[in-house]
């Protein structure tokens, strides 16, 4: 694995963990994922099985470490996994047009519902969901607030990292 990918990987999943961190929330202490926005990215920078292995694990535990979720830790790590892959198979689906911003915010709106969606399934199925809320509440109440949020994300920093990796000539695959 290239050195300079694994820094980028690397601080890429720091910059999402940390503005996971400084998020308010929105319903009953839960928030947007901000990190997903951020392994996203990576993902659509550096596109490679090992790659997307990497950022679903690391993004999984860090997700895991800074929830606010009661016993959100196992439902994180699991959805980042399968999240990371399943943004993975939609974008090698459309891999030529993926660079560009509107693209990417679709498969940003596609993944936040996937990762939500397995979120709230794997938390209601190990633990339970807090305060009897039901599946439907949190669904509407917390994942497509964050779906709109991660779009809207999506548009605003993917510009950003595009200008800055060309102005550094590093080597977008």
């Amino acid at each position: 694995m290239n050195t300079r990918v694994l820094v980028t990987l690397s601080l890429f999943s720091a910059i999402g963990a940390v503005l996971n961190m400084v998020m308010p929330p929105f319903y009953q202490g839960m928030k947007p994922d901000m990190m997903l926005i951020m392994m996203f990215i990576g993902i659509i920078f550096f596109p490679s099985v090992k790659n997307v292995t990497l950022l679903g694990i690391v993004t999984g535990i860090l997700s895991a470490l800074t929830t606010t979720f009661p016993g959100g830790q196992i439902p994180n790590i699991l959805d980042k996994f399968i999240t990371a892959f399943v943004f993975y198979g939609l974008f090698l689906l459309v891999k030529k047009f993926a660079q560009k911003v509107a693209v990417a915010t679709v498969l940003t709106v596609i993944g936040t519902i996937v990762s939500g969606t397995i979120f709230l399934a794997s938390a209601l199925v190990i633990v339970g969901l807090p305060g009897g809320a039901a599946f439907s509440v949190l669904f509407v109440g917390v994942v497509l607030p964050a779906t709109i949020f991660n779009a809207v994300s999506m548009i605003v920093v993917l510009p950003i990292i595009q200008a800055i990796f060309k102005r550094s000539n590093l080597a977008i695959v």
